[in-house]
């Protein structure tokens, strides 16, 4: 009897020390995402109390996808997630291997992961600056070479792909430092051992590092899938002047949506969409993974 009021008053104090992380959670993330699954069923122009807004079912979600602009950012937002986040995973990879045990690697760490650091909006402005198409070192350097310049930013054919180098320039540095760690994690016995086999540098990196990696990978796709497909930063500060279908990612729909156009159901929809869609993949990478047999490296 006792031991079950101890029991039972330690779980109070364990709740009263939650209950502001509890709470916060409660306001900010459950309340959030239950107002805007309401809200997507009705047709609520922020004028009035979403109370007296009309309900209108499924016509929000189903007049999306008769919306060639929410098409394009859907499409947008597709190749953005997919191209950004392999790109910085194989790059960050390359560089963490070849920075791995070489002198002066913490130097050229900080020079990678100073990006990261770096508001998005700054970002945005000086990569602006590069890619000016008269004044930009971009084209310059491609003059070198003979090659014409471009408006890359205005022209739909260019815009989002400058948009992701400059997003995949950002975004290494984080992924550089993570992946190290994950090296320095890797027991040099392995390799001692692999050399010792005759195995070449290249046979070790396929058969020691990259499978000893897949956590890390796994956790590094994950969060910069997450990520990618929640954009809207860099799009919105350089994107600005390309026509909408070729940059319009589905966070600036859905901000123009609701903020410009006063349509906050439809907005909720897209919104409740792109929820769905950042579920499906995370599962779906994670269940790949997981047939791969990461469990056998846990």
């Amino acid at each position: 009897m006792q031991v079950s009021k101890n029991r039972l008053r330690e779980n109070i104090v364990a709740y009263i020390f939650l209950s502001p992380i509890l709470l916060f959670f409660t306001v900010f993330f459950a309340f959030a995402v239950g107002f805007s699954v309401w809200v997507s069923f009705k047709q609520w122009n922020m004028l009035i109390s979403p109370f007296s807004a009309p309900n209108v079912g499924l016509w929000n979600y189903s007049s999306l996808f008769s919306d060639p602009l929410f098409i394009s950012a859907l499409r947008n937002t597709i190749v953005y997630a997919f191209t950004t986040t392999i790109a910085v995973l194989i790059l960050s990879l390359l560089i963490a291997v070849a920075l791995n045990n070489i002198k002066g690697a913490a130097v050229w760490r900080f020079i990678y992961f100073a990006p990261t650091i770096t508001p998005a909006v700054a970002v945005g402005m000086i990569w602006g600056y590069l890619y000016n198409p008269s004044r930009g070192i971009v084209n310059e350097i491609l003059g070198w070479f003979g090659i014409p310049s471009h408006n890359w930013l205005t022209d739909p054919r260019y815009a989002l792909m400058a948009i992701m180098i400059t997003a995949v320039w950002a975004g290494m540095g984080a992924s550089i430092l993570i992946f190290t760690a994950g090296l320095k994690a890797i027991p040099q016995s392995y390799y001692d051992a692999a050399k010792i086999d005759g195995a070449s540098r290249v046979k070790m990196f396929w058969s020691i590092t990259l499978p000893l990696l897949k956590p890390t990978i796994l956790f590094l796709l994950v969060t910069g899938m997450i990520g990618a497909w929640q954009v809207f930063d860099l799009v919105y500060m350089m994107g600005t002047n390309a026509p909408a279908s070729s940059v319009e990612v589905l966070s600036l729909y859905m901000y123009n949506t609701a903020f410009v156009d006063f349509q906050m159901g439809k907005a909720s929809a897209a919104a409740m969409i792109l929820f769905v869609i950042v579920l499906i993949t995370t599962l779906l990478i994670l269940k790949a993974f997981r047939k791969g047999g990461l469990e056998s490296y846990e």
